[in-house]
C-alpha cells in the first residue's frame, strides 16, 4: 500500500453523525468481531500484530472531538494496548470528554476480540481489519511454521483512499418523495438484570443453509431474514397481527458504488410481513421477502435513501444549528424511527483468509450491542456464525428461530458461553456524588421544615435551598466533567457567574455580580487554565478553544461598564485587558493552531 500522510482532523461520514449523539449505556453502538483460534492466544505475539497492524491502518487512530456544529475525528498518538478481555461485551468506548481511542482488542483464552464504535467504521471496515490482525497475529505467533506475509487487500489502495468519504463521493439531489411508513410490531416484555447484552450463540452449516434457501429459490439473507419474522410472529398474539413485523437489514454499499473506504458506507431496507388473521406458511413468507430484496436491491433505489440521509446533512437551515439542538433532533430522529422496525438482522458476509492461515483458525463471529433485538451472521469456511443480542430477559424469538431451522433439517450447534467473570464496577466517585446529593436534599427538607415550624411567617428558607441548589449544581459540573478539566473551568465560570447575577437579582440588585464577581472570576479562571496547561503539559490543540472562549467572555465586564450596567471601573478595565492580551497572544504566537482550531469546531 502507497503510505501518504493521513488528515489531522476529518468530519464525520454521514452514517457516524447519528452514533455519538444517541449512544448509551442501553446502546454503546459498539460491536464486537471475533477471531476463535485452535491455540492459546500470546498476548506479545498480539500485542506486535496489532502495532503491525494500525501502520497500515493509521485511520483508526483517532478521537472523538466535538465542535460547535459537528462532531469529528482528529489524529492521536494515542497507541492501543492489547489487554485480556475483563469488561462486558460491547461496554463504552466513546466517553464524554475523554480522549480515547474508539477500538479495543482484547483476548481471552482462545479468543482475539475487536470492538469498535460505529462512528469509527462499519462491518466492512472491522472485517478488513480483524482479517489484517489474525494474519499478523498467526505469522508472530508461528514463526517456526514458514507463514509467510500474503497481501489480503490491493498494494495500491493510499490512505487516502481509506479515509474517503463515500457518501459525499456519491451524492446527487433526490426528487424522489418519500413512501409513507407503517408502524412495526414492537418488542416488548421484562428486561435484563442490570440492562445486560443477552448473548446466544450458534453455529450451522453453510452447505445446509443453501442448501435449504436454494429448495426456495432465493439466498441465504432472504431464507433467514424470512425465518427471523416468523420467530417473532410466533410470540405476538391475534390482537398484535394488525401490525407488521419489519427488520432493518443493512447494506454494504460498497457492492453498488465502488470504494475502499474504511470509513462507514452503508444503508439498509427494511423487509417486512404482515401476517395478519389466518395462517400464512413459511412459503408465502419467504417469497414475499424475495420480492422486497428484488425489488429493494437495486442502484436506484439504494441511492434514494443514501441521498435522503445527504440532503438532510446538507439542509443549508440544519448545518447552522447547533450541536447539542443537532443532538436532540438526532435523538428524537432515532426514537421515531425506531418504530419503523422491529428487530435487526446484520450480515457481516463471507470472512475469508488465505489457505497458509486457515488451519490454525476455528471461526469467526460478530455481535453488536443492541437496545432490543440484533442478529448477525457471517460465515468462514463451512461455518455459518449467527449470534442473537438482546435486552431482553426472554429467549423465546432465538429458540423459535432454531427450532423452525431445525424442523427444516438445518443443525445448529451451540458453543458454551466462555466470557471472563464480569468485575465489579468501581463506584466510588459515583457513590459519593449520590450520597452529596441525598445530602442536600435533606438540607434542604430539614431547612424548609424547620422554617415552616419556627418562623412560618418568614420564608428564609428559600435562600438556603437556593444556596444548596447551587452547591449541587457545582459539585454536579464537576463530577460530570471531570475528565476535561479546562471544560470543568469554563462550566464552573458560567455556572458562578450567572448564579451570582441570579442571586444579585434576587436580593435588590446591587450589582456586585457584575463588578466584583464576573470579572474576578474570568482572570481565575484564566489563571487555572494556565496552571492546567503545564501541569498536564497540554498542546494547543488540547487548550486552544477554550482560552479563546474565556477571552471572549472575559471582554463582557468591559461592554457592561460601557453600557452602565457595572459602575466598578477598575475590575472590568483589568479582566478585559487581561483577557484580550490572552486573544491577541493566541493568535500571534500560535496563530496556524489558533485558526486550524477554529476551523475544526466551527465546520458546518
Amino acid at each position: 500500500m502507497f503510505h501518504t500522510k493521513r488528515a489531522y482532523w476529518r468530519k464525520l461520514d454521514n452514517a457516524a453523525k447519528i452514533f455519538p449523539a444517541t449512544s448509551g449505556k442501553r446502546d454503546t453502538r459498539v460491536f464486537r468481531f471475533y477471531c476463535e483460534l485452535h491455540q492459546d492466544v500470546i498476548p506479545e505475539a498480539l500485542q506486535k500484530a496489532l502495532d503491525t497492524t494500525i501502520e497500515k491502518y493509521p485511520v483508526f487512530l483517532s478521537v472523538l472531538r466535538k465542535g460547535f456544529f459537528w462532531y469529528y475525528l482528529e489524529e492521536s498518538s494515542i497507541r492501543p494496548v492489547v489487554k485480556q478481555e475483563s469488561k462486558p461485551p460491547c461496554s463504552d468506548l466513546y466517553i464524554h470528554d475523554k480522549k480515547s481511542l474508539l477500538f479495543d482488542v482484547t483476548y481471552y483464552k482462545k479468543r482475539i476480540n475487536f470492538e469498535v464504535f460505529h462512528a469509527l467504521t462499519d462491518g466492512t471496515g472491522a472485517t478488513q481489519f480483524i482479517r489484517e490482525l489474525v494474519k499478523n497475529y498467526l505469522i508472530e505467533a508461528h514463526t517456526s511454521d514458514g507463514l509467510t506475509d500474503e497481501p489480503l487487500t490491493d498494494s495500491s489502495i493510499t490512505v487516502q483512499d481509506l479515509e474517503d468519504d463515500s457518501f459525499s463521493k456519491y451524492y446527487s439531489p433526490n426528487s424522489k418523495k418519500k413512501t409513507r411508513k407503517v408502524k412495526a410490531f414492537q418488542l416488548h416484555g421484562p428486561g435484563t438484570r442490570d440492562g445486560e447484552l443477552q448473548i446466544t450463540e450458534a453455529t450451522l452449516s453453510v452447505k445446509d443453509v443453501l442448501s435449504k434457501a436454494r429448495e426456495y429459490n432465493v439466498s441465504i439473507t432472504v431464507y433467514l431474514t424470512a425465518v427471523f419474522l416468523c420467530a417473532i410472529h410466533e410470540e405476538m398474539n391475534r390482537f398484535q397481527e394488525h401490525k407488521p413485523v419489519a427488520l432493518m437489514v443493512p447494506l454494504n454499499l460498497r457492492k453498488f458504488f465502488p470504494s475502499d473506504s474504511m470509513l462507514n458506507f452503508f444503508g439498509w431496507i427494511e423487509p417486512y410481513y404482515r401476517f395478519g388473521p389466518g395462517h400464512s406458511s413459511f412459503g408465502d413468507v419467504v417469497q414475499e421477502v424475495k420480492q422486497y430484496f428484488s425489488n429493494e436491491l437495486t442502484k436506484d433505489q439504494v441511492a434514494v435513501r443514501m441521498n435522503e440521509l445527504m440532503g438532510l446533512e446538507r439542509n443549508p437551515i440544519l448545518r447552522i444549528l447547533p450541536l447539542e439542538i443537532k443532538n436532540f433532533g438526532m435523538k428524537l430522529g432515532a426514537r421515531f424511527s425506531g418504530k419503523d422496525v422491529t428487530a435487526v438482522f446484520s450480515n457481516m458476509s463471507v470472512v475469508s483468509m488465505p489457505g497458509q492461515y486457515i488451519p490454525y483458525i476455528k471461526r469467526f463471529g460478530v455481535f453488536t450491542s443492541t437496545p432490543t433485538m440484533e442478529l448477525c451472521m457471517c460465515s468462514f469456511q463451512d461455518q455459518l456464525a449467527l449470534t442473537f443480542t438482546s435486552r431482553f430477559e426472554s429467549r423465546n424469538i432465538e429458540r423459535n428461530f432454531f427450532r423452525i431451522l431445525k424442523e427444516h433439517g438445518i443443525a445448529s450447534e451451540f458453543p458454551e458461553p466462555d466470557f471472563p467473570p464480569r468485575q465489579k464496577e468501581r463506584l466510588v466517585g459515583k457513590r459519593f456524588f449520590q450520597w452529596f446529593t441525598f445530602g442536600s436534599i435533606a438540607a434542604a427538607v430539614i431547612t424548609v421544615m424547620i422554617n415552616m415550624i419556627v418562623t412560618p411567617h418568614l420564608y428564609w428558607s428559600l435562600f438556603a435551598v437556593a444556596g444548596a441548589f447551587s452547591m449541587w449544581l457545582a459539585l454536579a459540573v464537576a463530577f460530570f466533567k471531570r475528565r476535561n478539566l479546562l471544560k470543568n473551568s469554563l462550566w464552573q465560570l458560567f455556572i458562578i457567574t450567572i448564579g451570582c447575577v441570579i442571586w444579585d437579582l434576587c436580593t435588590g440588585w446591587n450589582g456586585w455580580s457584575v463588578d466584583y464577581v464576573l470579572p474576578g472570576m474570568c482572570v481565575l479562571i484564566l489563571a487555572s487554565m494556565i496552571t492546567i496547561t503545564f501541569v498536564q503539559r497540554l498542546k494547543p490543540k488540547d487548550y486552544m478553544v477554550y482560552y479563546v472562549i474565556n477571552a471572549i467572555y472575559g471582554l463582557v465586564p468591559v461592554i457592561l461598564l460601557l453600557a452602565g450596567a457595572a459602575t466598578v471601573r477598575y475590575p472590568s478595565v483589568i479582566c478585559s485587558g487581561i483577557c484580550l492580551l490572552s486573544l491577541a497572544g493566541l493568535v500571534i504566537f500560535n496563530g496556524r493552531d489558533f485558526f486550524s482550531e477554529l476551523g475544526k469546531k466551527f465546520h458546518i
